[in-house]
């Protein structure tokens, strides 16, 4: 996926967003906004909007000397920790857990501070469960998963990363070996180690960090030892719309669960914005 002229206003948007997360820093906005405005002018439209938002999250980080999200990302992992019992019965009373995890997994993509500064996530889960979703390969992915021994699962963003979890714990369930991937520092609300731990993910299955701060998964920038998962895996499970930007087209068999939540992707694949995708690649 290339960068397109839409993704500019949303550049300066996530650095508004990223920005309020702090008071008290007003002295060094406009340092910042200068920075964000000298990356954007070196944007390669040839490469996926991930490439410069990254860019863009590192100069904040580095202006700031901390991560502008942690609190947030603490607290919406606490958020959807209190959540996970009632989700949880809803997945071990479905008549298909396997389904009713997937389409959690999809409704917590809502959870994704780069985007939105308020998410009502009631209202995601109803939607996803419902019997008809934008684009829909469950028959595919369900077979595909009875097939495969091993997993990798491509974590996106806190507090989402709990309804990740009632989908690993299918998989486990149905003795697949997954190893979750987490950000090896902190970009924007992405999941790390620290968010695995808080929402005790690593005691369900392996966790590993891709070596990497960039949004979505810019495989040349992460780790050698993430690339050997890459490139050993049987089945890659990516969520979140920065790895599908980023990974699509890629040979590996991968499905992507995702909400197509801004107007250049959408219209990238032909639906509206809002759309929920379980999509082979």
């Amino acid at each position: 996926m290339k960068t397109h002229i839409e993704c500019f206003p949303c550049f300066l948007r996530q650095t508004v967003i990223a920005l309020k997360q702090l008071y008290g820093q007003q002295d060094i906005q406009q340092e910042i906004i200068q920075d964000v405005l000298s990356i954007m002018q070196k944007t390669d439209m040839d490469k996926p909007p991930a490439y410069t938002t990254t860019f863009i999250h590192r100069a904040i980080r580095d202006r700031l000397g901390l991560d502008p999200f942690k609190k947030v990302k603490h607290d919406y992992n606490a958020i959807a920790m209190e959540l996970y019992p009632g989700l949880k019965e809803q997945v071990s009373s479905s008549r298909d857990p396997l389904w009713t995890a997937a389409r959690l997994a999809i409704s917590g993509n809502i959870i994704d501070f780069g985007i939105f500064t308020s998410i009502d996530i009631n209202a995601s889960v109803a939607n996803a469960l419902k019997e008809t979703i934008a684009v829909d390969d469950y028959d595919s992915f369900r077979k595909a998963i009875c097939q495969t021994e091993t997993v990798l699962y491509l974590l996106d963003n806190s507090g989402e990363i709990v309804f990740d979890k009632l989908l690993i714990e299918e998989l486990v369930r149905m003795k697949k070996k997954v190893k979750a991937v987490v950000k090896g520092s902190p970009v924007l609300n992405d999941v790390t180690m620290e968010d695995a731990l808080q929402t005790n993910l690593t005691d369900l299955c392996e966790v590993v960090d891709n070596g990497s701060d960039a949004i979505g998964t810019i495989l040349e920038w992460t780790s050698p030892e993430f690339q050997a998962h890459f490139s050993s895996s049987d089945l890659i499970v990516s969520k979140g719309q920065g790895n599908f930007e980023t990974i699509a087209g890629t040979e590996k068999r991968t499905y992507f669960l995702f909400q197509s939540k801004c107007d250049v992707v959408s219209k990238e694949l032909g639906l509206s914005p809002g759309s929920m995708l379980l999509k082979k690649s």
